[in-house]
């Protein structure tokens, strides 16, 4: 992703309006369309099920809603702030939740709370799963509505398991768990097979490693996304156990492992188990020609795991009418009986607890348990790293995960390089 600083933010500050919040029922009377940037290219499921969306709420509210493609999360944050500084930005947009401090940087951002006026929005807010609001307040307000959300989970091949001969309805729940069953699963020569495969290159390392370090109980930074905590005990051991796993234990390739390989290695059969989204459920039980099962991530003593994916951001471009209108899109999407239909098409998780009490939820739960895995873990999982300048604090991160895991860095030395590196980024953000 580029990487904005302040002055980039003053450039887009520059040409974005101020405007007073107004209802939510005077904005629907006063606004024909807006534009929602998504961060998926075009093609395939999910934009034929967001499409489906905007046709729906158009049809009840008479708002048009025009979504653009805008590919990754990273291009689509570049394609909006280019877009505002153009003065033709979207009025909303899906966008990195752990890139709120960032996002705050750049001074796009409308709250909620000034989006959406209604006298029961604190109520409504109050009824996302907390864990998905971790990455979502700073400053006493609200900064984005929980949408496109996912944990990391443990993918497993049940054949594998049988031939190892572990229980394949009995997957890890610990550290030690993990490898023993890693070590079973583990082949070498030909046909080869990793028992465990974890991604740790750019972009995607940094949330693998708040899921270790959430499992030591350890926090990687503060709530204001000033300072981290690289170089803490807790977070060298979290480093310390991964790097173990590829040297000492080898259950899991040296080296770098790409986010894009672990799915079709799983489905290939060349690794036993992965950590993965859970928006790859309907992919999986799409395309595995196995029996697979799905379990929380393993920890130190007990299942822990990290939040991911994006929030919808209403923009301080958009007039307080448009803000309203978006924030009555939000409201429309997260409805109970869409939320569940949109986990159903996707394999992401409905965000609002009484979606999963529907009709259609419960069944298809009942049908595909495995869907249910990652909702019983969100009492255990963490917010995902978010800091200001979060793209540099990531890149340093994940270019000193690949050299411990090349074998060039101990875990030590890894962490302490972050540290410097997280230090530098964050001081012109911390007040006295």
């Amino acid at each position: 992703m580029t990487a904005f600083t302040r002055r980039t933010a003053l450039s887009v500050g520059a040409a974005l309006l101020a405007a007073p919040a107004i209802s939510r029922a005077q904005g629907a009377q006063s606004v024909r369309e807006l534009t929602f940037y998504y961060p998926i290219a075009v093609g395939g499921p999910i934009p034929r099920v967001i499409d489906g969306y905007c046709a729906a709420f158009q049809q009840q509210t008479g708002i048009k809603v025009n979504p653009v493609y805008a590919g990754t999360y990273g291009e689509t944050l570049t394609k909006a702030v280019t877009a505002i500084r153009g003065g033709a930005g979207p009025h909303f947009a899906v966008l990195l939740a752990a890139e709120l401090h960032s996002l705050q940087d750049l001074d796009i951002l409308a709250a909620i709370e000034d989006s959406d006026t209604g006298s029961d929005t604190a109520a409504w807010m109050s009824g996302f799963f907390p864990a998905f609001m971790a990455n979502s307040r700073a400053e006493g307000k609200t900064w984005s509505v929980p949408f496109q959300r996912s944990t990391e989970i443990y993918y497993y091949n049940k054949d594998a398991y049988r031939e190892a001969g572990l229980d394949p309805e009995a997957p890890p729940k610990t550290w030690a768990e993990m490898i023993t069953v890693g070590q079973k699963l583990t082949r070498r020569g030909d046909n080869a097979r990793w028992g465990m495969k974890l991604a740790n290159d750019a972009g995607n390392g940094q949330w693998t490693f708040g899921a270790l370090t959430n499992q030591v109980g350890h926090k990687l930074m503060n709530d204001a996304g000033t300072e981290t905590y690289f170089t803490h005990p807790l977070a060298i051991e979290a480093a310390t156990f991964w790097r173990d796993m590829a040297f000492t234990h080898h259950i899991t390739p040296q080296g770098q492992t790409a986010w894009a390989t672990l799915a079709p290695d799983f489905l290939a059969g060349s690794a036993a188990a992965i950590w993965s989204t859970t928006g790859n459920l309907t992919n999986m039980r799409t395309n595995a020609r196995f029996p697979f099962g799905v379990g929380g991530l393993p920890g130190k003593e007990s299942p822990h795991t990290v939040v991911g994916g994006g929030n919808m951001y209403v923009l301080k471009n958009a007039s307080a009418a448009e803000r309203a209108a978006a924030m009555q899109f939000a409201r429309f999407v997260s409805a109970p009986e869409r939320a569940a239909d949109w986990c159903i098409k996707t394999g992401y998780l409905a965000t609002r607890p009484e979606a999963w009490e529907t009709e259609a939820l419960k069944r298809y739960t009942e049908e595909f348990p495995a869907a249910l895995v990652a909702k019983n873990q969100l009492p255990v999982a963490t917010g995902e790293l978010s800091t200001f300048e979060n793209q540099r604090v990531y890149k340093s991160l994940n270019d000193n995960l690949q050299a411990m895991m090349g074998g060039t860095k101990t875990p030590q030395q890894a962490m302490a390089d972050t540290q410097a590196d997280a230090e530098r980024a964050l001081r012109p953000f911390r007040h006295a």
